[in-house]
């Protein structure tokens, strides 16, 4: 996981975290809407055996052992990386890609794997990036993400299974370098490619040695089926803060893709509410040997690692499994640009729903498309019409990407359908600006 990226201020080449959060109001969750649970009959997913996982950490290791003490972009250890799991896919029966870039004059490499079969417009991604700092070998940073991707990739073949969508498997390089590699590989998917790509799964530290057990929250139906999972084995989550556009998922998220993934903590403090919940030690580091030459094998939590790398086959399995397909609903919009004042006050646009009986629905989707310059300054409500707000995003200060580009979920059903229906936007730090390009519901 590369580390964050502090807000700019202007004129000058540093930085400095934005403002002040505006009131709360009732959440909601990205929902892109092509990824929903699979019916009930779909197959159940493998236990992945910690013991393969942990073996494709050894070669890790064992890799950067021999490459300098790392596997870092532009340095041998990472092509040594590629090679191995490029091997082992191929030996399973997997279409490979191995795709060159180039960043600070070195070339890197991300590598796809196509296993044959499904509908590929609608493909099913995870991925993991395989590169380390140059401190050190990565094997928490993140071999423990690659090596679970890897795994569950094997686990398909093993299975031979044969989902309803296409499922593709990546690892990217130099995402310590500021998420280069799976950059590049959106940026030069054609619109066509991106809109076949259903959901992208992100897996960045699962294997933490004092873990928390987090799940991002960027997609509902992503999030239900990890949270689900977690909530069957007796494991509380929670949702991830820490790394929050700071890893491989961000490339897709900003190009409109669902998003989700797992992660069990970097250098954050566990608290003791987290300790009592978890285990573990209060008061220290989810990964005490985050981005140093500690992070080696000896730095993994075996329970985590096993955990989370059977969660990823369970999402894999439900997520790519069965007809997942709804009808469409009937769609209110406001295509009219409103402009969003820097720093100012909060402006709205009105959707006006009529010829409705009872209330909105339970799960009422709100599209927004935000053209700016720096998401993280944005907050965002739908109000309905009696005055109640639902908070769709909060401002973050280390979300430093262009627009807002997504579909929420809101339970309105304590709502009446009909009425003026507003989109609130408000713009809470300085310096970047933008407008409400449209924005819809639809029943």
């Amino acid at each position: 996981m590369k580390l964050s990226v502090p807000r700019r201020v202007p004129a000058v080449a540093v930085f400095a975290l934005a403002g002040l959060l505006a009131t709360a109001a009732p959440a909601a969750s990205a929902d892109p809407a092509d990824v929903r649970p699979a019916p009930v009959s779909a197959l159940a997913a493998p236990d992945i055996p910690l013991a393969n996982v942990k073996a494709h950490l050894d070669r890790f290791q064992s890799i950067a052992g021999s490459n300098g003490g790392n596997r870092a972009h532009g340095r041998p250890g990472y092509k040594a990386s590629i090679d191995y799991v490029k091997a082992q896919l191929d030996a399973a029966g997997f279409t490979t890609s191995v795709q060159q870039f180039t960043y600070n004059g070195t070339t890197g490499y991300n590598l796809t794997a196509d296993w044959p079969g499904g509908d590929v417009n609608q493909t099913v991604m995870a991925g993991a990036h395989l590169d380390s700092v140059s401190s050190g070998a990565g094997i928490n940073d993140n071999g423990s993400g690659s090596a679970a991707v890897l795994e569950a990739a094997l686990a398909v073949s093993r299975a031979q299974l044969q989902p309803t969508k296409h499922l593709r498997f990546g690892w990217w390089g130099a995402e310590e370098l500021g998420l280069v590699g799976s950059r590049y590989y959106v940026n030069n998917l054609s619109g066509t490619e991106r809109s076949r790509i259903a959901g992208y799964l992100n897996f960045d530290m699962i294997g933490s040695p004092n873990p928390g057990y987090f799940v991002y929250d960027d997609d509902p139906v992503i999030e239900q089926t990890f949270k689900g999972y977690f909530a069957g084995l007796g494991v509380p989550t929670e949702i991830e803060t820490e790394g929050d556009g700071r890893s491989d998922h961000a490339s897709f998220k900003n190009v409109g893709i669902p998003v989700g993934g797992l992660f069990t903590g970097a250098s954050r403090t566990k608290t003791s509410a987290q300790a009592q919940k978890w285990g573990g030690t209060a008061g220290q580091a989810f990964d005490r040997c985050y981005h140093s030459s500690c992070d080696t094998t000896a730095n993994i939590n075996d329970t985590a690692l096993d955990r989370n790398s059977d969660a990823i086959a369970h999402a894999i399995w439900t997520l790519s499994a069965g007809d997942t397909t709804e009808p469409p609903g009937d769609v209110y919009e406001n295509t009219t640009d409103v402009a969003v004042p820097d720093a100012g006050a909060a402006v709205t646009s009105t959707v006006t729903v009529s010829g409705r009986s009872g209330n909105a629905p339970a799960a009422l989707k709100v599209g927004v498309d935000i053209k700016h310059t720096w998401r993280g300054d944005l907050v965002v409500d739908l109000v309905a019409p009696d005055g109640t707000a639902y908070r769709l995003k909060s401002s973050s200060g280390s979300d430093s990407a262009d627009n807002v580009i997504a579909t929420y979920t809101v339970d309105a059903s304590a709502e009446t359908a009909n009425g003026a229906w507003k989109l609130r936007v408000q713009d809470v730090a300085r310096y970047d600006t933008g407008y409400i390009d449209s924005w819809k519901l639809t029943f």
